[in-house]
C-alpha cells in the first residue's frame, strides 16, 4: 500500500508517477473490497440484520459515492457519476454534503439492485482514472489527499462488511457459513502463559509523526505524554480466562461494573460475550466458519467496553490508557493476525520474550474516553465532519483486528465505538499500576 509522505518531486514526470502509484493502490483496495463479496448471493448483500450494521450493497455504494462525491464532483464542477438520489442514499453522516437517508431503515433500500451498485463502482472507477490522469497540477494538489483518505476510508468499510455480515449470519437459524474450509480454522490447544511486561516511567512521544506517512485528523498533533511505570499483560485474556470471570459469577456481581454498564447488561441479558451460546453444557460460538464449541487458547472477542471494564476489575487489574498502549508498541514490529491470513478469527498466542499480539487478532478497549489531542483541529469543510464530531460518548481501541488490513493499521491508530457495542471484533489486554 502507498503511503502520502513516500511521494515526493515536483518535475511532471515525478507527478505523473505518484498519481500512477496513487491509482495503483486505489485499484488495489477496491477489488480486495469486491473479494471480500465472493461467494454471497444476492439475498445477503441487501438485508440490515440492526440499525448499527448495514447491508453489504451499502457498504459497497457509501464508499463509492465517497470518491463521486469529494474526488471527481470536485474536479469536475459538481457533476457526480451517480443519479441524484444516490447523494441522499449513500450519504452516512456528512451534514455538509447535504439530507441523507435514515441509517436504521438502510435495509429497506431495495432498489438500487446489487448488480445495479456493481455497476455505480465499475463507472466510478473508470471515472475516477480520467479524472486523475487528466488533472491539473492545482486540481492536484488539493485533491490528492482526498483520494487518499478515501482509500483508507474504504479500508474501514472493508473490515465494516465481515463484522456486519457475520452479525446478519449469526441471526439465521441456519448459522450460514461466510466461509468453508479448514485454512480458516487454526487452533490452538494451549496458549502462552500470561506474563507481566514493565514499562517503565518516562514522556513519550503519541500521535503520528511527521514523515509516518498518511494518518486520520484524530492522531494529530503529536504531542508529548508522561507515562508512570505500569505493567502490561504479555498476551490477550482468552475464552478460558474471561470463561472463569463467567463461573464466578462475573455477570451477576453489580460491584465488578460501571452503573451503566450494570443496566445494560440487566436491559440486554448480557451473560456472556456475543455469539457465545450454552449447548449441551458447553459453550460454542459462532465464527464466519459457522459454529465451533469455543476454543479456550483463543482470544476472547465480541465484548463490550463494560465487560472489558468488568472483567478488569474481577482480576485484580484494570484496562490500559490509550497512550500507555500506543508507548508500549510503538516499538514493536507491525506484525499479527490480519485480514490477509484469510483466518478471520482470533488465534491463540504462540508466546515470545515480550509483549504479544499488540496488533491484529482483536481490538483492544482502552481505558481512554475519545477526546482530542492537545492542539487538535478538524478539517476545513465537508470531510472535518470524519471523526471530531464524534469525540463524545465512545472509547478508544487500539491495534486492529483479524479483520482489519494490515496496510492500514500502525501504532497511532485510534479506533473508537460507544462502550456498549460488541459487534466489531473487540477483545482486552490488561494493565496494573505498579
Amino acid at each position: 500500500m502507498f503511503e502520502l509522505s513516500h511521494i515526493n518531486g515536483t518535475g511532471h514526470r515525478q507527478h505523473q508517477s505518484a498519481r500512477r502509484l496513487i491509482l495503483a493502490g486505489y485499484r488495489q483496495v477496491r477489488a480486495a473490497t469486491e473479494r471480500l463479496c465472493e461467494g454471497l448471493c444476492a439475498e445477503d448483500f441487501v438485508v440490515q440484520s440492526m440499525p448499527d450494521a448495514s447491508p453489504i450493497k451499502w457498504h459497497l455504494a457509501h464508499t463509492s459515492w465517497f470518491f463521486d462525491n469529494f474526488v471527481i464532483a470536485a474536479a469536475k464542477g459538481g457533476r457526480r457519476v451517480g443519479p441524484p438520489a444516490y447523494n441522499y442514499l449513500f450519504n452516512s453522516y456528512y451534514n455538509g454534503a447535504g439530507v441523507m437517508h435514515q441509517r436504521d431503515r438502510r435495509g429497506l433500500l431495495s432498489r438500487p439492485t446489487v448488480a445495479q451498485v456493481f455497476a455505480y463502482r465499475a463507472a466510478i472507477d473508470r471515472r475516477l482514472a480520467e479524472v486523475v490522469e487528466c488533472m491539473d497540477e492545482d486540481n492536484w494538489r488539493q485533491l490528492e489527499s482526498v483520494i487518499i483518505l478515501g482509500v483508507n476510508h474504504e479500508q474501514q468499510h472493508q473490515e465494516l462488511i465481515l463484522t456486519d455480515v457475520k452479525h446478519l449470519f449469526a441471526q439465521n437459524p441456519l448459522r450460514p457459513a461466510y466461509r468453508a474450509g479448514s485454512r480458516m480454522r487454526v487452533r490452538s490447544a494451549q496458549t502462552a502463559p500470561l506474563r507481566w511486561i514493565r514499562l517503565e516511567p518516562g514522556v513519550h512521544w503519541i500521535g503520528s509523526r511527521p514523515g509516518a506517512g498518511f494518518c486520520f485528523d484524530h492522531e494529530l498533533p503529536p504531542h508529548r505524554e508522561f507515562i508512570e511505570r505500569i505493567e502490561l499483560a504479555s498476551r490477550l485474556v482468552t475464552n478460558s480466562e474471561f470463561s472463569a470471570f463467567i463461573d464466578d459469577g462475573g455477570y451477576d456481581r453489580p460491584e465488578l461494573w460501571l452503573d451503566a454498564g450494570w443496566q445494560t447488561a440487566r436491559r440486554e441479558g448480557w451473560r456472556a460475550p456475543l455469539y457465545w451460546e450454552r449447548l449441551d453444557g458447553r459453550w460454542w460460538s459462532f465464527d464466519l466458519c459457522g459454529m465451533r464449541p469455543v476454543q479456550d487458547a483463543e482470544p476472547v472477542c465480541h465484548v463490550s467496553y463494560f465487560e472489558a471494564d468488568a472483567y478488569a476489575r474481577w482480576a485484580g487489574a484494570r484496562l490500559p490508557s490509550e497512550t500507555q498502549w500506543e508507548a508500549a508498541a510503538a516499538r514493536l514490529p507491525l506484525a499479527g493476525n490480519f485480514v490477509e491470513s484469510s483466518i478471520l478469527h482470533p488465534q491463540a498466542c504462540a508466546g515470545s520474550a515480550g509483549l504479544s499480539q499488540m496488533f491484529g487478532d482483536v481490538w483492544e478497549w482502552t481505558a481512554s474516553a475519545y477526546a482530542p489531542y492537545p492542539g487538535y483541529r478538524p478539517g476545513a469543510g465537508t470531510l472535518g465532519e470524519y471523526n471530531g464530531k464524534f469525540m463524545c460518548n465512545q472509547y478508544v481501541l487500539r491495534g486492529g483486528s483479524c479483520a482489519t488490513p494490515r496496510s492500514h493499521i500502525r501504532a497511532a491508530y485510534r479506533n473508537f465505538f460507544a462502550p456498549d457495542k460488541r459487534w466489531q471484533f473487540s477483545g482486552i489486554r490488561l494493565a496494573r499500576d505498579l
